[in-house]
């Protein structure tokens, strides 16, 4: 692993991961440091899914021949891992195509049954939009309130405010665990405890979450918890919301299909018990299989290894942008190995450009997060975000591409 030279009263970590040779898609010399988007896949997650493509292929919970027995065997398997990964249930865990049709799911199925006109719904200021608009949508259907907590000066969730918020009236809390765009990491157990407390639920989008830092849904007190594969070195099209039984036990089917149903009649549908209620036609099983070997591979390296690689990385490289004049860096001190920055009045797209041209990979934009934009008083932030595979080289091209820019744009 290459080393960076240390600035004099850097700190630096005694030992960091050595993963980069297990990801195929990650070439020498190119700094990917886009892993909030989306993850690039170690090498045993991309051999189970060729292998789940090609000679064990077959669908699930259909066919009475061995190889279907086989493959649905090894989906629910899938649900297995993935409700031990999250501290859950597999009768708990819900598969879907991602975080945002997860969020979809609860808004439509229980938001439907149990949000109506007057009910206050409770966001914050930090959240993407796949759980901004869902709500939005449900609010202006049924005639529902959203309220907004507001942030802290380092970019958290204010707690304080949020609980403040929690009325007779609010139905459902929804808040990300970690932002996406700058790697805070919400207090969920307080403000689970406040929400109960008020007879309302809480969502938790974990996206950001579920790839840096150990979840276990049950001592963190939500009712609903969702995330995506892709983000957690799996598949793309593969999510996972996971939800206390009893609660989704009463939710309504949102999606009508095969698989989800037990008997069928024109006049009358009884429907299958969670969580197959909620996967109505052919899953996406080589998704499942895929996402699979992802929390396996996750879980030999350890989660809380690859949190503290993540965070340390992220220390490094604000540290070092931190000493460039003009350089306004974003979010708390520690952040859950996201960083977002500006570079002077130089538009982040321009940022990225220039830095692809010395190949370090980094997202520019809004980050799906407008009304974080709003609140930061920008249209747009660079956000370099830290994955497994990343390392101290892959700092040292993101602040000599940052120096590259200062000079062109000086």
């Amino acid at each position: 692993m290459s080393s960076l030279p240390l600035v004099a009263g850097e700190m630096r970590p005694p030992r960091l991961l050595d993963l980069r040779s297990e990801f195929p898609g990650v070439a020498p010399g190119w700094a990917y440091l886009d892993a909030a988007a989306t993850a690039q896949k170690p090498r045993p997650v991309i051999e189970a899914i060729t292998r789940a493509y090609g000679e064990e292929y077959a669908t699930v919970h259909r066919g009475v021949y061995q190889r279907s027995a086989q493959m649905t065997e090894r989906y629910e398997e899938a649900r297995e891992a993935v409700a031990r990964f999250i501290g859950g249930k597999a009768q708990e865990t819900v598969f879907v195509r991602g975080a945002t049709e997860a969020i979809n799911l609860v808004a439509a199925s229980w938001g439907g049954a149990h949000v109506g006109a007057g009910d206050h719904i409770l966001l914050s200021v930090l959240e993407h939009h796949s759980n901004i608009v869902p709500w939005r949508l449900l609010a202006d259907r049924v005639g529902a309130v959203i309220d907004v907590a507001p942030l802290r000066k380092d970019g958290s969730i204010d707690s304080d405010a949020l609980v403040a918020l929690i009325g007779d009236r609010t139905r459902i809390v929804a808040v990300s665990h970690v932002s996406n765009v700058l790697g805070s990491v919400a207090d969920i157990r307080r403000i689970a405890d406040a929400a109960h407390a008020k007879g309302a639920k809480l969502l938790v989008d974990g996206c950001q979450a579920a790839p840096r830092i150990g979840i276990d849904v049950n001592a963190l007190g939500a009712a609903f918890y969702a995330f995506s594969g892709h983000k957690l070195y799996g598949p793309t099209g593969i999510g996972v919301l996971w939800a206390r039984h009893e609660i989704l036990d009463s939710m309504p089917p949102w999606q009508g299909g095969g698989s989800m149903i037990e008997e069928v009649d024109f006049e009358s549908i009884s429907y299958a018990r969670p969580p197959l209620r909620f996967e109505a036609g052919t899953p996406h099983i080589v998704g499942a299989v895929g996402l699979h070997a992802a929390i396996d591979w996750v879980t030999e390296i350890g989660i809380d290894r690859i949190d503290a690689h993540e965070r340390a990385l992220t220390a490094i490289a604000r540290d070092r942008l931190s000493r460039l004049n003009g350089v306004r860096l974003f979010g708390p001190e520690n952040p859950a190995g996201i960083l977002s920055f500006a570079v002077g009045d130089v538009h982040p797209h321009d940022v990225a450009t220039v830095l692809d041209e010395g190949h370090v990979a980094i997202r520019a934009g809004h980050h799906c997060a407008q009304p974080l934009m709003r609140w930061l008083d920008v249209p747009a932030t660079a956000r370099a975000s830290f994955s497994a595979h990343n390392d101290e080289a892959d700092v040292d091209l993101l602040v000599r591409g940052v120096e590259r820019t200062m000079r062109i744009f000086q």
